[in-house]
């Protein structure tokens, strides 16, 4: 135990290296003209980017905007491959492209983006990594928006692109469009704190003397916490805006996968710790306390590839019980009343206990249970879970949908199902999203009964014109984002030709509802 101690001790408790508070650079900028009424700066950390490099500055370059209203910092922290020759050519070609080369490696894109706001010289600030790439309209979808509201801040559409696909993430803050509200008036506004698809007033980040901290990993979450408990009002758009770069390309460049579980973990506890010395607003503080309780420090630990294949498993345990040790003075509140997923919930009672064991047992049949048994009691559902302690049993969700008929005449469909649940008033509409391309879906009305009964229907002609060929989800959306498919145990499937089209609505292996069309 002694030599465990003193590892956790060394590689968790105790400070790491800290980046240094005094950073030199040289600046190559083609005109020392500083007075070029440019409408919005571009900031962009380098380090190691050569494959993407080229495709991310010419995604800024293509703009619709007018890349000559762009003022476009790129900060190159030491690369090691061809990634400063490539940014010195451009910055060649181009006025409006300054190049900084720091003296030595930060460590961290803060630093380097810190580096760029203190330079940039337009009214507005957006941040681009040099392996994403924007949206041709993104900037000026957000630019219109601030100019027209006036808001310090506005947020949009982040597409994550990986080899199977793209999807939207941090879609609570792109689910429909919001000008100038608060930004605590959004749920779960802090669930997604980098730095894709959002645009700032320059002015407001230097005036408030918001800046990176020095960290390696969760730098982009203290800044943004920084950015959004000091605004008033923000803005939200559905516009897609911004690439993530997920491909496997990008996989040994990623900074997050340079960092290991023990390091992550203790930056967590650096940006808690800072919440709770700025003594928030009590309601602000758990809106964030709560959400990096239960995604960056119980998630981040138990529900990843890390611990699933470990076979030091209680060396997890021990350091989460080392986390309760540092904060557990700290709270008047339970962190864990708002957990986003029930499950989390349980887990944290269990490691409150000590339930080790049961901890791995649950999380082990989450896993391999995909379609997990659901039971209805006074009209709320709950999962069924391996225990036979009827407290850890069953775990309550907030909705439930299941199937009970649909059929398709001519050019109507028709769909009919059963909602369960405390989040039935809270239903928008019906989501049809493409499986593999989060550009393509379609929303569409329904109506849902006070006791729960759901309907559908619509003209055919509409998913002729609107979607491709491909293969869609169904979802239920409620409260704004969040999306439940629809169960169907029993297989009834309805194959209709219309308009030369093959439209296909079956159940997948999963057991949820699904459209096919051809």
């Amino acid at each position: 135990m002694m030599n465990k101690t003193n590892l956790l001790n060394n590689t968790f408790l105790k400070p790491f290296n800290k980046l240094k508070k005094q950073q030199n650079y040289t600046v190559h900028k083609q005109s020392t003209n500083t007075h070029k009424d440019y409408l919005v700066t571009v900031i962009s950390p380098v380090y190691n980017g050569e494959s993407f490099l080229k495709k991310s500055i010419q995604s800024v370059m293509d703009q619709t905007i007018g890349f000559q209203n762009i003022e476009y910092i790129l900060v190159d922290d030491c690369s090691t491959d061809r990634s400063k020759e490539i940014l010195l050519e451009f910055q060649k070609k181009y006025e409006n492209i300054t190049v900084v080369l720091l003296d030595c490696n930060s460590g961290s894109p803060g630093l380097p983006r810190n580096v760029g706001v203190k330079l940039a010289t337009s009214p507005y600030i957006t941040f681009l990594d040099s392996d994403d790439w924007l949206h041709p309209n993104g900037l000026q979808v957000l630019y219109e928006i601030s100019e027209s509201t006036g808001d310090p801040y506005v947020v949009g559409r982040t597409i994550k692109v990986e080899k199977g696909g793209t999807k939207i993430i941090g879609e609570h803050q792109c689910c429909k469009e919001r000008r100038s509200v608060s930004p605590l008036s959004i749920p779960h506004i802090f669930h997604h704190l980098g730095p894709t698809a959002r645009m700032m007033r320059a002015a407001f980040i230097k005036e408030q003397q918001i800046e990176f901290p020095k960290m390696k990993f969760g730098e982009d979450k203290q800044f943004f916490i920084d950015v959004l408990t000091n605004c008033k009002s923000i803005s939200t758009t559905t516009k897609p805006i911004y690439y993530v770069n997920r491909l496997e390309e990008t996989k040994n460049t990623r900074l997050t996968n340079q960092t290991n579980i023990l390091q992550k973990t203790n930056y967590n506890l650096q940006v808690i710790h800072y919440i709770l010395n700025r003594e928030l607003d009590i309601e602000i503080e758990k809106m964030i306390v709560n959400r990096i309780y239960e995604y960056d420090l119980l998630r981040g630990l138990f529900t990843t590839p890390h611990f699933q294949n470990t076979k030091l498993k209680l060396l997890y345990y021990y350091l989460f019980k080392q986390i309760m040790r540092t904060t557990k003075k700290k709270f008047a509140y339970d962190f864990s009343e708002r957990f986003f997923q029930p499950i989390h919930k349980v887990i944290y009672e269990l490691l409150r206990e000590g339930k080790y064991r049961a901890v791995t047992k649950l999380l082990e049949w989450d896993k391999s249970k995909k379609v997990k048994e659901i039971v209805i009691k006074n009209q709320k559902p709950y999962i069924v879970t391996p225990f036979t302690e009827e407290k850890y049993k069953y775990i309550s969700l907030p909705v439930h949908i299941t199937f009970k008929m649909h059929n398709c005449e001519g050019n109507m469909y028709k769909l009919h199902f059963q909602v369960y649940g405390e989040s039935i008033h809270s239903i928008t509409d019906i989501l049809i999203r493409d499986q593999k391309n989060a550009h393509n879906e379609y929303a569409l009305p329904v109506d849902i009964k006070e006791n729960g009964e759901g309907f559908i229907q619509f003209n055919l002609d509409l998913l002729d014109r609107e979607l491709p060929p491909a293969n869609y989800s169904i979802f239920v959306r409620y409260n704004d984002y969040m999306r439940m498919n629809i169960r169907q145990q029993i297989k009834d499937e309805i194959k209709h030709r219309y308009k030369n089209r093959q439209f296909n609505i079956y159940r997948t292996n999963y057991s949820n509802l699904a459209l096919k069309i051809n």
